[in-house]
């Protein structure tokens, strides 16, 4: 017995040492936020924190800023930059093993590890140094903590050092984010849908807009008609399959499960001090660390000595820059254009010798890469790559003609550092200028300054000059004149300044018509719900202060989805059957928004998709009758085509499984009813915002990383966009010249370490839509990074 307690006892003090050890080296990898350190910088570097984390740099030149920031970054951030850079290189294998081989060999076809250097190599000689200077600083930061960061503690690794085209990677990135993961998937089921249907019922289920468009210079389209049964009756269609699904599936897009971002803009005439209001919710995937660092950066002005150049705003761990935020003078923020920026182009091969391709100038080799793709206790798997000079071939066309991927991100003109030239812009019309010329995703642009003028226009250096071709379809550019015949110039670009309205707004949806569409395309823009819900909350009033742009970003009124109400209502009225007692209980009250009681919503949400899903499933099952890995485009979630068949109700365009359009309306209310099962939109939206690693982890320590599964409002189609694991990534709205009176909230905290004071702060305000100042709060903490001389 007492050698058993003897023992026992040994073993409590060996796992109380082992947790101390534990301990030790997490707090070894906390970054130092007080002191000094001797670094590579020309002069000091102050970082200051406040006490959500929000670091103040000032600095006495651009050179040594860009070199505190890496430090910063990489002391708080380095797992994340590696995760960005890895992605986008196709190179997390060597990290995690063969789970992540499918994502590596997608990415690892567009070469962008090798496409980086020809990027930096076309940079201008201030912006290598810059990308340098940050580099050096990453390395630096990260050598100085204690305990490598402590992921890779639990990862059994070490980090690998930091390069300037580690930089180029982490825009590739974001390529990959806000160009549908460079895949090009809609187009080539575009294709495969237009092959397995008439040509007027294929215009019909991909119609380009509806009556919620709101775009900024146009008029919505109006629906189109369904052809007539002679051109297409599913009641004789021998094409049909015997047997398919009962529902189609949709991609999630359509499905609302993501969505995209908010932008929008009020200029001075209608503000109590003068300067514009420019609001901005980035809507992305939600992590632990969010995605963006909360900072201001301040270096002296070179063209005005009594005045530094004092930004607030956001920064992306990877990069040297401020992407989104305020200078004093001007203020800017994105969305995602959705514009049309990959096309497939069929690559006619020679028969006598397919190592060559059809060119308008004749037979060119294709080039082959040997991409090699390290996996973390395996062996080494070797990717073939086979290169035109269009792009990479990465699919095939419904005739088997392999397809290459022409792609705007694998020019290298559209990677530079030109959104540095933001910092020192003076007025909205000197930003509009500068916008085209950033190398980066295309995106809406608005920017709004202090002297009241607002302005809106696309950023990118990269939009395409086509000729000869439906963008939206895979085709021939071996003939000339056919295919991309250059760059539109950034005097070209689409430009709106001080709107008579004085009122801009932009979420995702088409925002213009006209030879200015013409030059976008359409890339799978979003339904215009959510944009003309915006558009309206700005017009619903005359003058406006930073509050008031908040309560359109939390507007969480289920506007879109009235009328789908009112449909299941009347489907339900007369029906006595006792299953659908409960959802025609529900359906006869109408809260109108996403709340987190409001069971109302999620059934009324729930029977659209069941709707949808079951009004398409025979279209669904002749494509992939045809072409067995056929998906359904993203197309505005169907809701033009779908809600124009409920309208008209034609017998030859309902699946012959219904015997009217009455009982394919009861059965997706069954099916909704199913599935909710009385459950409150709270309960089925609670928030997943995780750190990368902590499904690996124990449920009680994951939940140290994690953050809290809070009930959410909002959803889809509406501005405040809320799903699981997406939503705003931030939001903010700044009066430039008034930063005071302005705000920035940011879920998941500055930092990921739990032992952080910074993990989380800041979230719960997020959750609630309480307003964070934009500039930072008193200093907490202070880290000098001094000459090494």
């Amino acid at each position: 017995m007492r050698l058993t307690l003897r023992l026992l006892k040994y073993a409590l003090v060996l796992l109380a040492l082992a947790l101390v050890a534990v301990w030790l080296l997490l707090r070894g990898s906390l970054a130092p936020l007080d002191g000094e350190r001797r670094t590579a910088v020309v002069a000091t570097v102050t970082i200051e924190r406040d006490a959500l984390g929000t670091a103040t740099l000032t600095s006495t030149s651009r050179r040594d800023l860009a070199y505190g920031l890496g430090y910063l970054h990489a002391q708080e951030r380095y797992f994340q930059m590696d995760l960005l850079r890895r992605a986008a290189a196709g190179e997390l294998s060597a990290l995690f093993g063969d789970v992540a081989l499918p994502l590596d060999r997608r990415h690892r076809q567009h070469r962008f590890r090798s496409r980086a250097s020809d990027a930096i190599a076309a940079l201008p000689a201030v912006q290598k140094e810059l990308l340098d200077a940050y580099r050096d600083g990453v390395n630096q930061g990260l050598a100085e903590l204690s305990v490598r960061p402590w992921e890779y503690l639990l990862l059994r690794r070490a980090p690998r050092n930091w390069t300037s085209e580690d930089s180029v990677l982490v825009i590739y990135a974001m390529f990959f984010d806000l160009n549908g993961d460079g895949t090009n998937k809609r187009e080539l089921n575009l294709a495969r849908l237009k092959d397995s249907v008439p040509e007027p019922l294929y215009r019909f289920l991909v119609q380009p807009g509806s009556n919620w468009d709101a775009p900024l210079r146009g008029e919505a389209f109006a629906a189109l008609p369904p052809p007539p049964a002679d051109v297409f009756d599913l009641r004789r269609s021998a094409a049909l399959p015997m047997d398919y699904d009962r529902y189609a599936s949709l991609a999630a897009e359509d499905l609302g499960l993501r969505a995209g971002s908010n932008n929008f803009a009020v200029g001075g005439a209608l503000t109590g001090n003068g300067a514009a209001l420019v609001a901005d919710d980035m809507h992305l995937g939600l992590r632990v660390p969010n995605i963006w660092f909360r900072a201001r950066l301040r270096y002296p002005d070179a063209t005005d000595a009594t005045h530094p150049i004092d930004l607030n705003g956001l920064t992306l761990p990877g990069t040297p820059a401020l992407l989104a935020g305020s200078n004093g003078h001007v203020a800017w923020g994105f969305t995602n254009s959705y514009g049309d920026w990959l096309d497939w182009v069929r690559v006619n091969l020679d028969p006598a010798d397919p190592t060559r391709y059809r060119t308008p100038e004749g037979w060119e080799k294709l080039v082959r890469h040997a991409e090699i793709i390290e996996v973390d206790g395996k062996p080494a798997e070797t990717l073939l790559v086979d290169e035109t000079r269009w792009g990479p071939i990465m699919a095939k066309d419904v005739d088997g003609t392999p397809l290459a991927l022409a792609w705007t991100a694998h020019r290298a003109r559209v990677v530079n550092l030109e959104l540095l030239q933001l910092e020192t812009a003076k007025t909205a019309e000197q930003a509009l200028a500068i916008a085209p010329t950033m190398g980066m995703p295309v995106q809406n642009f608005v920017v709004g300054d202090s002297a009241g003028h607002i302005g809106w226009t696309l950023t990118g250096n990269g939009l395409p000059l086509r000729a000869g071709y439906d963008a939206s379809l895979p085709a021939d550019w071996s003939e000339a004149g056919r295919g991309w015949q250059g760059w539109v110039a950034a005097a070209d670009f689409p430009r709106l300044l001080d709107p008579a309205d004085s009122r801009l707004w932009s979420a995702n949806a088409r925002t213009v018509d006209g030879d200015w569409l013409a030059l976008q395309g359409d890339g799978g823009y979003d339904l215009g719900a959510r944009q003309q819900q915006i558009r309206d909350g700005l017009h619903a009033r005359d003058r406006f202060a930073p509050a008031d742009l908040l309560a359109i970003q939390l507007d969480d009124r289920a506007v879109f989805l009235q009328r789908w109400q009112q449909l299941l209502a009347a489907t339900l009225a007369g029906n006595s059957d006792a299953d659908l007692a409960e959802a025609k209980r529900i359906s006869q009250h109408w809260s109108g928004r996403a709340s987190v009681d409001s069971a109302d919503y999620a059934l009324v949400r729930e029977f659209r998709l069941r709707t949808i899903t079951a009004v398409l499933a025979p279209f669904e099952a002749l494509a992939k009758k045809r072409h067995a890995d056929f998906e359904l485009p993203s197309a505005q979630g169907y809701e033009a085509p779908v809600w124009e068949l409920l309208q008209q109700r034609p017998a030859h365009l309902l699946d012959p499984r219904h015997a009217s359009w009455d009982a394919l309306l009861l059965e997706a209310a069954r099916a909704a009813q199913t599935e909710v099962a009385g459950a409150s939109w709270g309960q089925r939206n609670p928030a997943r915002i995780r750190h990368p690693l902590s499904r690996a982890l124990p449920g009680f320590l994951a939940n140290q990383l994690d953050m809290p599964a809070d009930a959410l409002p909002g959803d889809s189609n509406m501005p405040r966009v809320q799903r699981l694991d997406f939503g705003a990534s931030e939001r903010f709205a700044i009066a430039p010249g008034h930063e005071d009176q302005s705000y920035l909230n940011m879920p998941g905290g500055q930092s990921s370490h739990p032992l952080s004071p910074f993990h989380g702060a800041g979230h719960a305000d997020w959750v609630a839509g309480t307003p964070t100042p934009l500039l930072p709060g008193a200093t907490v903490h202070r880290l000098l990074l001094q000459p090494q001389h």
